[in-house]
């Protein structure tokens, strides 16, 4: 399946675009989808790990099974105070 992701701030700037498009198998996860993420964009590798992955309007879990029609949206950790 192929899947239209988001991307912000640093992980917008690492990747240079905006949006991206990654192919997985059908059933695939989020955690195959950083997998995939970092071996598709290197730049991206260091902040796969603790990008924030939404479904829509909440947070998924790396158990989370994407769909072809799921709205992805990519966050760098956010820190502030």
């Amino acid at each position: 399946m192929k899947l239209d992701v988001r991307l912000f701030a640093q992980a917008r700037d690492l990747a240079g675009a905006e949006h991206v498009s990654v192919e997985l198998p059908d059933s695939s996860t989020v955690a195959d989808l950083r997998e995939a993420l970092a071996a598709q964009f290197p730049q991206l590798a260091p902040l796969s790990p603790n990008l924030l992955i939404a479904i829509g309007t909440d947070y998924a879990s790396d158990e989370t099974v994407l769909s072809p029609d799921a709205d992805i949206a990519c966050f760098p950790p956010v820190s502030g105070g």
